[in-house]
């Protein structure tokens, strides 16, 4: 392997830690004896570019430095090739570097645990679900959950986490359950009426909100939870279950694994790693071994 490895910087993850990350992340990976460049861009497509070039130019590794946007920015140059993916988990969610077991929030640690993986070839594969030419490696979310990310993404006003809490009490207040059809690996199509469908390649989204609590990186399968037909007040009880992840037990929520999922339903939008994938309908497929991680 090379050893001259890129930085793939988000300079506003974190509300600007994505630019202070770098300089620690990059001195452990010098450190280490790796030769570092940093690629940024413009914008999303012209640093998506970039990477892909430094990926076809045969880059050591590509090191994602932010949040789970960045992360999932990242898996659009690497997946399906062999070039490693490194995370330092820098933004405000971080739910891919969770999954992995990887240092959040400590960018000299995750840059030192990235050096010594390249150098002693610790390198892991794992599953990636994609949706046309779209990967992501956490969750694709889609009902009310989208619906919150969609309003909180058009307000101006607050900043920050903040303005999706506002977000989650507006949608709460125009609350109902949406009419879904839903196909697993080719079988039969169910329709339903379901609160949201979140389809887990990974276990958790939104910062550590456990929705798909068994969901295995590098078992080939997604984890898709369904929340039922309920109601705002079994909805407000049930929602803070989620970070401990025993919301699966509740009757209202049904668990299923399937490789390849069709989710169907009217004005909704689905939204993987946090970022919009496009309106319903959407068919997710998990891919076996996409991706190649370091630092595990």
């Amino acid at each position: 392997m090379t050893s001259e490895i890129t930085l793939f910087v988000n300079p506003t993850a974190g509300r600007g830690r994505g630019a202070h990350a770098a300089q620690p992340a990059a001195s452990a990976l010098r450190a280490a004896g790796f030769s570092v460049r940093t690629v940024l861009g413009e914008n999303a497509g012209d640093a998506l570019a970039r990477a892909r070039a430094a990926v076809a130019d045969g880059t050591g590794a590509l090191i994602a430095v932010g949040g789970d946007g960045m992360a999932h920015l990242a898996l659009q140059a690497v997946a399906g090739t062999r070039t490693p993916l490194g995370l330092v988990a820098v933004g405000t969610g971080n739910d891919l570097a969770r999954a992995l077991g990887l240092p959040v929030r400590d960018p000299a640690a995750a840059g030192r645990r990235i050096a010594d993986a390249l150098k002693n070839g610790e390198l892991r594969d794992i599953d990636l679900g994609q949706v046309g030419d779209r990967w992501f490696g956490t969750v694709l979310a889609s009902g009310f959950d989208s619906r919150v990310n969609d309003r909180g993404n058009r307000m101006r006003w607050p900043t920050g986490r903040f303005k999706y809490d506002l977000a989650l009490i507006a949608e709460l207040a125009a609350f109902k359950p949406f009419p879904y059809r839903i196909r697993l690996d080719d079988g039969e199509v169910r329709e339903i009426e379901a609160t949201l469908v979140a389809v887990g390649n990974g276990s958790s989204y939104g910062g550590g909100m456990r929705i798909c609590p068994g969901a295995d990186l590098t078992d080939g399968l997604f984890d898709i939870t369904v929340v039922g037909d309920c109601s705002r007040a079994t909805l407000l009880r049930v929602f803070p279950s989620v970070y401990r992840g025993t919301h699966a037990d509740h009757p209202e929520v049904t668990v299923h694994r399937a490789a390849k999922v069709e989710i169907s339903a009217a004005g909704i939008t689905g939204y993987a790693d946090g970022e919009p994938l496009g309106p319903l309908p959407l068919t997710a497929r998990c891919v076996p071994g996409a991706v190649r991680v370091a630092g595990l």
